[in-house]
C-alpha cells in the first residue's frame, strides 16, 4: 500500500521511524523530503526558521499543495497523533485538513493514536478514522 505519513512538523524524526517501520512492511510511503531531511538532523536553519515564521515557510514552500498532491497520489494517510501542547493524541490545524482531503478522495484514514478531546473532536470522528492504538499491523 502507498502510505502519506503526515503530522505535525515537529514529529519529523518519528515521521522517519515510522517511514523505516512500514517500509520494513512492505508499503511504499510517501514523505516530503524535507520531513527526511529534518528527522535525521538536517536542515536545522528551517527547522529555526519554522518556529519564528511558520505560515510563511508553509507559504514559501507550498506545503500544503504539496500534502495535497501527496495524499492523492497515495491509497492512504497515516496522521501521527502525539501529545503535543499539553494535548494527548494532538491534531492540529494543518493536519485536520489533510484528514480532509484524504476524506474527500475517499483514502483509508489511519491515526496512531486514539482521536484527541479538541474543539474539532466530532470533525474528526465524522471521517471516520482507524484508530491503530499504535499498532501498524492493523493497517491493511
Amino acid at each position: 500500500m502507498i502510505i502519506a505519513i503526515l503530522g505535525s512538523s515537529v514529529f519529523t524524526k518519528e515521521m522517519v521511524d515510522y517511514m523505516d517501520r512500514l517500509e520494513a512492511l512492505g508499503h511504499t510511503i510517501r514523505l516530503h523530503e524535507h520531513y527526511i531531511a529534518q528527522g535525521r538532523g538536517g536542515m536545522k536553519d528551517l527547522v529555526e526558521r519554522m518556529h519564528a515564521e511558520h505560515g510563511s515557510v508553509k507559504k514559501e514552500y507550498d506545503y500544503i499543495r504539496y500534502h495535497y498532491d501527496e495524499i492523492a497520489g497515495s491509497d492512504a494517510i497515516l496522521i501521527l497523533n502525539f501529545d503535543k501542547n499539553g494535548i494527548a493524541n494532538y491534531i492540529g490545524g494543518n493536519s485536520l485538513m489533510e484528514i480532509g482531503f484524504a476524506y474527500i478522495l475517499r483514502k483509508k484514514i489511519y491515526l496512531l493514536n486514539p482521536i484527541p478531546k479538541m474543539s474539532y473532536t466530532d470533525e474528526i470522528e465524522a471521517m471516520d478514522p482507524i484508530v491503530l492504538d499504535g499498532d501498524l499491523s492493523k493497517m491493511g
